[in-house]
């Protein structure tokens, strides 16, 4: 298998994508609060920084699926219309006074870490966002299947991860578009959510995700574990972002995910003990 251990060449490459994602996208978090034209709130606290590009697809393994149930967001019985068109992503959650967060993880699923933190959510009962790659998928469509079974929702994370604002619009759509396809034959649903690789959107890329029945989710705590920093770090980085409404970043592919998985284990629990819930988003109070 490729070995995805992050160099130092590979953290430069990692952080000139950060730059040039930042650039194409500064306009959208000028301001606190951005208006869709239907009159939708977009809160933005901070502005996202970037995540690793998805690791090469794993062949899938066997899951035994155990169904959990007591969370996720109520059945639909209509489909949602298309939201409309945002200028800056949701960044944070509001939460209602409920004291609640909102856990996120990126570029999988990777048999060889996805499992691990399912396991540590399962633990706790806890339900998470998992912003997926269809390249992914398409190797572990059992693991993607098991994810939505425990209660999870599945987002979309393009294709490829590439830096979408660099790509012209059809590739921009390729690349969301199909894996949106991919989800909904796996799991039976399509996504609703969308995050764009690096956080670097354009009017194109929320255009495209607007018209593919998606709101565009991003982050306010990224705990950096793409560049392996440490289990210490990303326990600090979490304990000093936590608030109420957070989104917390975290991957479960793209490179050695270890220390992402320990962290969790320490992180999660002290929060739940503070007084904390975890939630999923719910378009429903958008």
């Amino acid at each position: 298998m490729k070995d995805d251990r992050t160099t130092p060449a590979r953290r430069t490459l990692l952080r000139a994508a950060a730059a040039l994602g930042a650039a194409a996208t500064a306009g959208c978090f000028s301001v606190d609060r951005a208006r869709t034209p239907g009159g939708a709130a977009a809160t933005a606290t901070a502005a996202p920084a970037p995540g690793p590009p998805a690791i090469a697809p794993l062949k899938p393994s066997a899951y035994r699926l155990q169904p959990l149930t007591g969370y996720g967001p109520p059945p639909r019985t209509r489909p949602l219309a298309k939201p409309a068109v945002r200028r800056a992503p949701i960044l944070s959650w509001d939460d209602g006074g409920r004291r609640s967060m909102v856990l996120t993880f990126d570029d999988g699923p990777d048999p060889a870490y996805t499992p691990d933190i399912l396991r540590v959510l399962r633990e706790h009962g806890v339900p998470a966002v998992f912003f997926v790659c269809g390249e992914q998928v398409q190797w572990n469509k059992g693991l993607t299947r098991r994810m939505a079974d425990e209660g999870h929702v599945i987002g979309n994370h393009t294709w490829s991860h590439p830096l979408l604002p660099s790509l012209g619009r059809n590739a921009v759509r390729s690349e969301i578009a199909r894996t949106s396809d991919i989800v909904e034959r796996t799991v039976g649903a399509p996504p609703l959510w969308f995050r764009a690789p690096y956080g670097a959107w354009n009017r194109a890329v929320f255009e495209i995700g607007a018209d593919l029945g998606m709101e565009p989710f991003a982050w306010t705590v990224d705990t950096v574990d793409w560049d392996t920093p440490g289990t210490a770090a990303i326990t600090r980085a979490v304990r000093e972002g936590t608030e109420p409404g957070a989104v917390v970043l975290s991957h479960d592919a793209g490179g050695d995910r270890s220390q992402t998985v320990r962290a969790l284990r320490v992180w999660l629990p002290e929060l739940l003990a503070g007084g904390y819930e975890m939630v999923l988003p719910d378009r429903a109070a958008l």
